[in-house]
């Protein structure tokens, strides 16, 4: 008889065993950090760790000039970033209003064009209908002489084909 540990029902129950178990411990390690977790405290209804309000002018232009001293070197270096920020930002905002602008445009230069061809269409349309009732009022008023124009270009066009 084979040995029992081999038996695939003795394996799964293995496999079953070591999965709850790494179940259980992967449970207490998400709970020990959830407990600890700054997110996972409560919220005070009296004290709120989000100042309220706008610093005045006054104090920014305080802590700028704090930060101007060699005292604070990253307070100087994070509002040096923040300045840089706010203005890479003024240069983006206004980049996008010129590209939105250009597309406004091309937008106006492309309806011009499209009335442009659609007038030209027309105008060349009435200028081929006009040419050919001239023609024909010529070939109604003198007919003989039509005739005798083009047969011989028939001739020769008939020939050469």
């Amino acid at each position: 008889m084979p040995d029992s540990k081999e038996s695939p029902t003795v394996q799964s129950m293995e496999i079953e065993r070591a999965a709850q178990r790494e179940r259980a411990l992967k449970g207490n390690l998400d709970k020990s950090f959830e407990d600890t977790f700054p997110a996972s405290d409560p919220t005070s209804p009296t004290h709120t760790p989000v100042p309220a309000g706008r610093t005045g002018a006054d104090d920014a232009n305080r802590v700028r000039r704090q930060a101007e001293n060699d005292d604070f070197p990253l307070v100087a270096q994070a509002l040096r970033s923040t300045e840089e920020g706010r203005r890479s930002n003024e240069r983006i905002n206004a980049a996008g209003d010129r590209v939105r602008a250009r597309r406004r445009d091309a937008e106006r230069i492309a309806e011009t064009a499209s009335e442009v061809a659609s007038g030209a269409t027309s105008l060349a349309a009435s200028e081929v209908r006009s040419f050919l009732q001239d023609v024909e009022g010529k070939i109604r008023a003198r007919p003989i002489a039509a005739v005798a124009i083009v047969a011989p270009l028939a001739l020769v066009l008939g020939a050469t084909r």
